[in-house]
């Protein structure tokens, strides 16, 4: 009695720390707000899912009722892809490509009451192929995100890669448990508490640090998007991003104000970091060039060179995440070299 009751405790705990979550996600008015919305669906939809686990545990839910509960996997999977598209690529205004991948979700909600949710072999089969639906999208998200190592900063790598793994964890305990390998069910929603709690701890943190590293600059949006515009303007008209050791601080020094105030205004106003930001002056550089016809024949490694870029190695992933193309394929296509 003891243990059931305990197992409750846990479960609920985990439940409640998930929706406050949602909450806390859905209710942020700074940063990327679509990711935010992401990244709560993602909770939501796990949320559902491990709710149905443990009200069907100490409840008897209709055969409607459980099938809704598994409806959430099949928000998981594209949220957790489209985040990704969000946070990588810094993709906007997904809606539009979210919502064919959501199909499947409203289908099964709204069939919830037909489906079969029986121990017999279609059942089994339906059951299955959701966690196949969500298979699917995390094996597309780990290969979005490895073609990003060493394009993307550290902790926002880390931070989707963990994410990846959490998820992934939860889609092998159910799966382990459909096939028999893993005895337990309901100890599910307990190891998901565990996760959300650590998950709240590392996006509270996140968040935190994103709060503390601007919280002594002074500079509202007008001023944030005015000094933006005058460093582009520098940048472009002085050929500052020629210079390969070009540093925050040096950019600083030229517009008269701080680092962190450089740093926040490109981060807030164009959304992204100031080594991105400098490499996408190089990057507009280096496909001119590589379509002149006087450069024809120059050798990649002297285009990096000339564009800034300190080795070829960072040209050829920062070119590839910005046009999705190498530098040679570029070249190619748009600059008719055979």
């Amino acid at each position: 009695m003891l243990s059931s009751s305990l197992t409750l405790v846990l479960s609920t705990l985990g439940l409640a720390q998930a929706v406050f979550l949602v909450l806390y996600l859905l209710s942020l008015k700074k940063g990327n707000k679509e990711a935010n919305y992401l990244l709560a669906f993602i909770l939501l939809g796990l949320t559902i899912r491990i709710g149905k686990s443990v009200l069907n545990t100490y409840m008897d839910l209709e055969a409607w009722q459980r099938n809704l509960g598994i409806s959430g996997i099949l928000i998981v999977g594209p949220m957790l892809f489209f985040y990704g598209k969000a946070i990588l690529d810094k993709q906007k205004n997904l809606t539009g490509k979210l919502l064919p991948h959501l199909i499947p979700f409203f289908l099964f909600a709204l069939l919830a009451s037909v489906i079969p949710n029986r121990h017999d072999f279609v059942s089994k089969l339906i059951y299955l192929l959701v966690f196949v639906h969500m298979a699917f999208y995390i094996t597309l998200s780990s290969y979005s995100l490895r073609k990003k190592k060493g394009v993307i900063r550290p902790h926002i790598y880390n931070w989707y890669r963990n994410l990846i793994f959490g998820v992934a964890l939860i889609c092998l305990f159910y799966i382990g448990n459909f096939l028999g390998v893993v005895p337990f069910y309901i100890e599910g929603a307990i190891f998901f508490s565990l996760l959300i709690y650590c998950f709240s701890f590392l996006l509270l943190k996140r968040h935190n640090f994103a709060l503390e590293k601007y919280q002594t600059s002074r500079l509202d949006t007008s001023e944030t998007k005015e000094l933006v515009e005058k460093i582009k303007l520098l940048i472009e008209k002085d050929a500052l991003f020629l210079d390969p050791k070009l540093s925050l601080e040096k950019v600083a020094e030229h517009v008269g104000t701080s680092s962190r105030n450089v740093s926040r205004a490109i981060n807030e106003h164009d959304g992204t970091n100031f080594s991105d930001f400098v490499n996408s002056f190089r990057i507009e550089k280096a496909k001119v060039l590589l379509v002149t016809p006087s450069y024809a024949n120059e050798k990649i490694a002297s285009i990096a060179y000339d564009c800034g870029f300190g080795n070829v190695t960072t040209f050829n992933l920062a070119f590839k995440a910005a046009t999705k193309h190498t530098p040679s394929s570029f070249r190619k296509t748009f600059g008719g070299v055979s």
